[in-house]
Formats: C-alpha cells, sequence, structure tokens
C-alpha cells in the first residue's frame, strides 16, 4: 500500500457556495480561507508531510476587479490564528507561482511566512498563488536556459520553484468540476487524481479520511505491470 505523502487541493466551490447562500461571493472566499487551514491541521494530523493549496491562478486576474481585490486581501493578512496553527504544527510554508504582478502586501505576506518558518520540521504546506502549470515551466525553462543547461528533464524539475518537494501523490478537487486547470502539470504525469463533489467551505477533517481511503484503494503501477 503506497504512503499518501504528498496531497495537493484544487480549492473549488467557494464563490458557488456563496450564491447558493444568497450572499456576496467574498463570504465564499473567506469561508474557504478558513477551511484551508482546518485542512492543513488534518492533514498533519493524519501524517501528510506535504500538502498543495491552489489558491490563485495565473487565469484568475481575469475575474471581477472586487473579487480579486478581495482575495488578495486575503492573501495579504496574516490573522494571530493562523500564525498560532503554523507555530503549533511546526508548519513550513512555501510558494509556488510567479511572484511578478503580486501586490507588494502580499509578497510580504509570503516572505514573512515563508522566511520565518523555514527551519520548521512540521508539514510543509505550498501556497499556490499566481500559479499555473505551463507558466511554471516556462520559467523554469528560462531559468535553466540562463545557466547555459541542456534542457533535460532533470534541469526542468531541477528549476521548478520549489525542487525539494516530491511530486503529488494524490491531486484532489472539490466542488464536482472535473479539470486540473493548469494546476502541477510538470509533477502530475503518475499523480493519482480525485474529483469530489461538495463545495469546498463545506469540506470538514473528516473528509481526509474518505480521501486517504480513496487513495489506499488505487493501484499505482508507474507504467509497469
Amino acid at each position: 500500500m503506497s504512503s499518501l505523502n504528498h496531497l495537493a487541493i484544487i480549492m473549488d466551490g467557494n464563490g458557488r457556495w456563496a450564491e447558493k447562500r444568497g450572499l456576496p461571493r467574498s463570504v465564499g472566499h473567506k469561508a474557504g480561507a478558513e477551511t484551508a487551514v482546518k485542512m492543513v491541521e488534518a492533514a498533519s494530523d493524519r501524517g501528510i508531510r506535504f500538502l498543495t493549496l491552489y489558491c490563485f491562478s495565473t487565469e484568475n486576474w481575469k475575474r471581477p476587479r472586487e473579487e480579486v481585490n478581495f482575495l488578495m486581501g486575503l492573501f495579504s493578512g496574516i490573522t494571530p490564528s493562523v500564525i498560532e496553527t503554523i507555530r503549533r504544527l511546526d508548519c513550513r510554508i512555501l510558494h509556488i507561482g510567479s511572484r511578478r504582478g503580486l501586490p507588494l502586501a502580499v509578497l510580504k505576506s509570503i516572505d514573512y511566512l515563508v522566511d520565518t518558518t523555514r527551519d520548521n520540521k512540521g508539514i510543509t504546506v505550498q501556497v499556490a498563488i499566481n500559479y499555473g502549470g505551463v507558466d511554471e515551466i516556462i520559467r523554469a525553462v528560462r531559468k535553466a536556459q540562463a545557466e547555459s543547461l541542456e534542457i533535460t528533464d532533470e534541469t526542468i524539475r531541477s528549476h521548478l520553484d520549489n525542487p525539494e518537494v516530491p511530486p503529488p501523490d494524490f491531486i484532489i478537487r472539490s466542488g464536482g468540476e472535473k479539470r486540473l486547470s493548469g494546476f502541477m502539470l510538470y509533477l502530475s504525469s503518475y499523480a493519482e487524481i480525485g474529483f469530489y463533489d461538495r463545495l469546498w467551505p463545506d469540506w470538514e477533517p473528516e473528509m481526509l479520511d474518505m480521501i486517504i481511503d480513496d487513495f489506499h484503494k488505487r493501484d499505482r503501477r508507474f507504467g509497469g505491470l
């Protein structure tokens, strides 16, 4: 039985969750952020070593300005409860995605979390903000070219945003949509994929038990027999 070492989540359904309740989409995004914190703790409790959360894609800039601004405010606002959760879990925070175009306040928050958790030994959480799988590959190739390296699988992998993080074992998406939306394209070759109908703000820690059980039922052959 393969262990679930790296779980990657496309957190989908915040806006639809709010709209179903006659609420502004911003309320759904705030609820989704609270769910993300709960799920980090749940993943840590269940022995998952790496968790990647798809927070904002390179395509999400196309959304209404008011919604984008609200999301940027969420990313730049580090609440005391979040800091306490990170401290208690000894959590290491990493960022994947392009820094280009992100507001200074968001970059400062990202840098603060990355720098202050650098030596933590608990669960590693990658926050994908301004992230696109194609964009990550292009940036990796350009970095390798700038070093005059031959473009091989090894050089691309070593120039991805966080090359020390292993590929995801299981990529899952909430909210019922069945697509990857450009998430972790280079490293997803042999990741298991799972789609779940429940909207992200409705997720509870117990969902992870079902997800882990689903993963353990998969027969991972990595191209072999």
